[in-house]
Parts: C-alpha cells; sequence; structure tokens
C-alpha cells in the first residue's frame, strides 16, 4: 500500500479535483485506488446505497477510481447548522449538533477512529489518495489536527501542496504556507502545484525557479486553467440522485481531467513518492 496526500494554500484552490483527477489515473494505470477525507464540511452530501452520508466530494472520486461511494471515503462530514455550529456526521450517521469549541474538544479522541479507518482501507487498496481540508498553515486549529499534517503523519504521506493562481498572489501563498509549518511537516511536502493557470508559461519561469530556490522543493505541476463540468455539487445530490447522476457525462469530464494533468504534472516523479513504476 502507498499514499499521497494533496493539500491545498487555502480552501477551493483545486484539491478535490486534483485529487480525483489524481484517482482516475491510478486506475486508468491499473491499480486499486481509494479515495480519503478524514473530515470534510459541507451543507451538501450524498446518500450512500447503505444509507451513510459522505460529502459529494468524496462521491465524485470515488466515480474517479471507478468504485461505489462508500462511508469509509470520508469518516466524519460536518454539515454547518449556523455560523457556530454543525450536525457531526461519524461513519456516515448523524451524531449531534456541536458547536465549534465542542467540536474541537472532541477532535483527540476521534483521532484513533481516523488512524483505524486510514489503516483498514490501507490494508485493502494499492494506493490512497487522501485530502486536505483548508490550509495546514491555519495556525490557531493546528493542535490535534486530523484533516491535514496530523494526517498525513497518521498515513505516512508525502505531500503535494496546491495553490490557485488565478485568484492572484500564488507565490507568496506558497511560501507563507510552508513556512508557517514546523520542519518536519516541512519535510513531507515533496512537491508544490500552481492551479488554473492563463497565458504564457514562460512568465510563469523566472517565479517558478525563484520559489524553489526558496523553499528547496519542486515545482511538479502548471496545470492550466480548464473548464469542466465536475463543479456542481448539487448535481451529486440525494434528492436528485437518478436524474442527475449522469455517469457518462461525469466519466467523459473525469477522464479529460485526467489527461489534464498527466500532460501537465510530473507523474513519474509522483509515482516515485509511491514507491511503484508509473505504467
Amino acid at each position: 500500500m502507498s499514499s499521497i496526500m494533496v493539500q491545498g494554500t487555502a480552501s477551493s484552490v483545486g484539491k478535490s479535483l486534483m485529487c480525483a483527477g489524481l484517482c482516475r489515473i491510478f486506475k486508468e494505470d491499473g491499480y486499486r485506488v481509494f479515495p480519503f477525507k478524514s473530515q470534510n464540511m459541507s451543507s451538501k452530501f450524498y446518500i450512500t446505497e447503505e444509507g451513510k452520508k459522505i460529502s459529494t466530494a468524496q462521491t465524485l472520486q470515488a466515480i474517479a477510481a471507478g468504485l461505489k461511494p462508500s462511508h469509509h471515503m470520508n469518516p466524519i462530514l460536518l454539515i454547518p447548522k449556523s455560523d457556530t455550529g454543525s450536525m457531526v456526521v461519524i461513519d456516515g450517521e448523524d451524531t449531534e449538533k456541536m458547536g465549534a469549541r465542542e467540536y474541537f474538544n472532541l477532535r483527540p479522541r476521534l483521532r484513533e477512529f481516523i488512524r483505524e479507518k486510514y489503516e483498514q482501507v490501507s490494508r485493502e487498496n494499492q494506493i490512497v489518495v487522501i485530502e486536505g481540508a483548508g490550509s495546514p498553515a491555519e495556525i490557531n486549529l493546528k493542535e490535534d489536527d486530523i484533516v491535514n499534517m496530523g494526517m498525513a503523519e497518521i498515513a505516512d504521506a508525502s505531500v503535494l501542496l496546491v495553490t490557485d493562481i488565478d485568484r492572484g498572489g500564488a507565490f507568496a501563498s506558497l511560501y507563507g504556507t510552508v513556512m508557517l509549518l514546523e520542519p518536519h511537516e516541512r519535510a513531507r511536502i515533496k512537491g508544490l502545484i500552481i492551479n488554473k493557470f492563463r497565458g504564457d508559461k514562460s512568465l510563469l519561469e523566472p517565479g517558478i525557479k525563484m520559489i524553489e530556490d526558496l523553499l528547496k522543493i519542486p515545482v511538479v505541476g502548471v496545470i492550466p486553467y480548464v473548464p469542466l463540468d465536475l463543479v456542481e455539487e448539487d448535481s451529486l445530490m440525494e434528492r436528485d440522485r437518478d436524474k442527475a447522476m449522469d455517469f457518462l457525462k461525469l466519466d467523459r469530464e473525469l477522464n479529460k481531467l485526467a489527461q489534464v494533468l498527466r500532460e501537465n504534472l510530473d507523474m513519474e516523479y509522483i509515482y516515485s513518492l509511491l514507491g511503484v513504476e508509473d505504467e
């Protein structure tokens, strides 16, 4: 078993689709791959065949991996109910509504639960693609972390750090994120990915060289901005499952995503991090 983790410099920089694309690539290359996100927060969810709730992001990644969506892919789901509280879904089942402080205090006890879940899925699969949440540099939330560097430690996973250049400030985001981490956490970041690039890549090259020199971490991909019909989470919601789950369309878009990543990521290097050969 091998694992790779995708973390981001912020929310909505492309972590979920990066994981979906990698799941599709590994599946195409003949590996048994499994998506995993220890904790997700979303107002939208999908109900599996077993009646369990999981995030729509892991549902899409399951489809990319050629698997049925499973609650083992998303052990903890937080469904916001107010500005300060969420319904806590554990193992696909509603438990109780908790305030942020109450849940924060619960995290140390959830760490062992997450470890057991991860070890279970890792035994049954060749590659586990792990998605982080938000940013690993949210220094006020790092204590007892179970979704970013804390999860990377549980899985002993190499980390790819993604930033969205379309927002602006991509190099500052990469530098600031890495430098706010502890030295042992920085050591887990094995590659940087610049997502949603538009324009002449040659103009980006000086910045790539400078950030590599500053951080001593290679930029392993510059992903062009590509419109994909995969961003509407409502299309995966339970209320319209039979109508909205257009698997042929999803497959086409996932294949398109995987092709873009193949063409713009150093997949040979990523396979070397996994310790398996690029097929």
